[in-house]
């Protein structure tokens, strides 16, 4: 799953710009200043950055030259200046492209796909990200920073379908009929199980990540 970086001091912008990514089956990290954002990148990989320019602490044209000093991933700067001056320096930051707000997000979400096109970045459909949790699942492994973790084969199945369906809800019914099968004989409290199981796993070891109770209707997965 492509991951992409959204650093923004203003929340409403932040979340809606999220939420647009997400529901274009995009994975997503979010920074409200520039020093979260180069923790965050050095915690896990990142395939685009989206970055505003006016934020304390560090300003989006010095995040962007610092992100240019090691990373070789595409950069979009966010702005609420028109004047030819400001593109100019954004430009000679290393910014790739650059958006006046108020914008559409649709045009924001054109400008990502071009991006990760001319940057070459290939989907793989063996690699599941969500927050610092990476799953390979044609080795059947999950992955924390510098931990790997192998599960019991249907809390594997359950995991990969909620991290590839984030912030979506499901139902016990429909998470049964998804990793167990039509033809599953059984109460379906059994998805509360592996829920507790997959709980308990993580638990300790990633506060970026976590499958939240839907109260009367099931469960889902989201990512801080």
């Amino acid at each position: 799953m492509t991951t992409i970086l959204i650093v923004d001091d203003d929340m409403n912008i932040l979340e809606l710009v999220a939420t647009h990514l997400r529901e274009e089956g995009y994975s997503v990290t979010q920074a409200k200043d520039g020093t979260i954002a180069l923790q965050k990148l050095k915690q896990q990989t990142c395939d685009l950055a989206i970055v505003d320019v006016m934020m304390p602490f560090m300003d989006g044209f010095s995040l962007t030259k610092e992100i240019r000093k090691n990373y070789d991933i595409p950069i979009i700067l966010l702005t609420a200046k028109s004047q030819i001056s400001d593109k100019k320096q954004g430009y000679e930051a290393g910014t790739d492209d650059y958006l006046v707000k108020p914008f559409e997000p649709e045009e924001l979400l054109f400008r990502v796909k071009a991006l990760l096109r001319r940057y070459d970045v290939v989907e793989d459909d063996n690699v599941l990200k969500a927050g610092n949790i990476i799953i390979q699942k044609d080795r059947y492994e999950v992955q924390v920073e510098d931990r790997s973790l192998f599960l019991p084969p249907k809390e594997f199945e359950l995991l990969c379908f909620l991290m590839a369906h984030q912030k979506q809800t499901f139902s016990r019914e429909q998470l049964i009929e998804q990793v167990w099968g039509m033809d599953f004989i059984g109460d379906d409290r059994t998805v509360d199980v592996h829920i507790k199981r997959l709980r308990e796993h993580f638990k300790d070891i990633t506060e970026h990540v976590h499958i939240k109770t839907i109260r009367g209707v099931g469960y889902m997965l989201e990512e801080f």
